[in-house]
């Protein structure tokens, strides 16, 4: 579905089209899609990518500790868990990559905090209003008037990296579709309901909102996404995002996302599955995408508020620590590791007990940016990873 389609049936229903300022873009690659997926609450590195062969691991982990047997090795030094192995095919097939030690400087170990930061691009002392998506659409021109969005959210929440006063974002969560303006209506206050303009415009968009979801949904209600997805809210979002791919939606980023991954406690009951039901929803997602001939047109890639402290602690967890490895897929990613694995030795923990990032997390977005789309983004201060053919 692209836009003019989008209007036009809009236009079938007693409603206001609301307006957005555009502002063309004919060098970016906006007709490439990258899906960005949330681990929400801050995956653990050392029990995601491995590292079985350090000491220091064990000394660490005694009791969390991946035994090395299970470990699926990547080279004489890393490996995955176990349950991630449906991502090894990938890895032989030198379609993934694995960005080691992604962080950045002064790290903010605070849910709130530290997911605006990944969400703005911005340095862990700055603020900003946009996503860093709308951000580079304001620095290199926006998708396509013909698009259906600028982009797709299929979280509970809000847009997140998305999140602008001025973009056509849709926001699909758990099956109920709404068009949002930006991360979503404004409630209206005492003083707004004293203003009859203020609620008829309130009531416009509410009704558009509605109308944009029952439209969407028609679009893929017969929509064979060629996979069997994993139940729970990752798959269904990945299956969401297949079938709209496969129905012809033009967007350039959608956005699922995967909760849970917050394991101060109880850690070797809660991680192994979230890692099963991801590798299972990149897997399926990534053969949908094949048998329709529409992998070399995605790129995949996961981010997290903040990765976990390397020591666990007494309660079976691990706290909220720094840097973290994230994985990049997709027909074009050229596999492999990008960055380093941060050493492990107590020495090497700037605060005495947190991991110190080798990568700065906006690189991967200069990567995105950069090889992916193909436009510049000034902004992101930091060179790509040169992953992409």
């Amino acid at each position: 579905m692209n836009r003019r389609e989008f209007l036009t049936t809009i236009a079938l229903s007693p409603l206001v089209t609301l307006q957005f300022p555009r502002i063309a873009s004919a060098a970016a690659r906006w007709d490439r899609t990258l899906v960005l997926i949330e681990l929400d609450g801050g995956n653990d590195s050392l029990n995601t990518v491995v590292p079985y062969a350090d000491p220091f691991y064990r000394q660490l982990r005694p009791n969390l500790g991946v035994p090395r047997d299970q470990v699926l090795q990547l080279d004489e030094h890393l490996g995955l868990a176990p349950e991630l192995e449906p991502l090894m095919r990938h890895w032989r097939g030198r379609k993934l990559a694995i960005a080691l030690g992604v962080g950045y400087p002064d790290p903010n170990l605070s849910h709130f905090r530290g997911i605006q930061i990944w969400n703005q691009a911005t340095d862990s002392n700055k603020f900003t209003q946009s996503g860093w998506v709308p951000q580079l659409f304001a620095e290199a021109g926006a998708p396509p008037a013909e698009y259906a969005a600028d982009g797709i959210s299929i979280v509970k929440g809000g847009a997140g990296p998305l999140h602008a006063s001025d973009r056509r974002v849709v926001v699909l969560a758990k099956g109920q579709e709404s068009l949002e303006r930006g991360a979503g209506v404004v409630p209206m206050d005492g003083a707004m309901q004293m203003n009859p303009a203020l609620t008829h415009l309130f009531a416009v968009q509410d009704n558009f909102h509605h109308a944009a979801a029952d439209i969407l949904a028609r679009r893929i209600e017969n929509v064979d996404a060629g996979a069997s997805f994993p139940a729970g809210d990752l798959g269904n979002g990945l299956k969401t995002a297949a079938r709209l791919l496969i129905s012809g939606v033009k967007t350039p980023v959608i956005r699922v996302a995967l909760r849970g991954f917050d394991t101060h406690s109880k850690q070797q009951m809660e991680l192994p599955p979230l890692h099963t039901e991801l590798a299972q929803g990149l897997d399926a997602f990534s053969r949908s995408m094949e048998r329709k001939g529409l992998w070399n047109e995605v790129l995949v890639m996961t981010y997290s508020e903040f990765g976990r402290r390397p020591k666990e602690n007494g309660s079976g967890g691990t706290d909220h620590g720094t840097a973290a490895p994230h994985f990049l897929m997709g027909g074009r990613v050229k596999g492999g590791f990008y960055g380093e694995q941060p050493p492990l030795s107590q020495g090497n923990f700037p605060d005495g007990r947190n991991l110190a990032h080798r990568l700065h997390f906006r690189s991967l977005y200069a990567t995105a940016a950069k090889e992916w789309w193909e436009i510049d983004a000034s902004f992101l201060k930091e060179a790509p990873l040169g992953c992409i053919a």
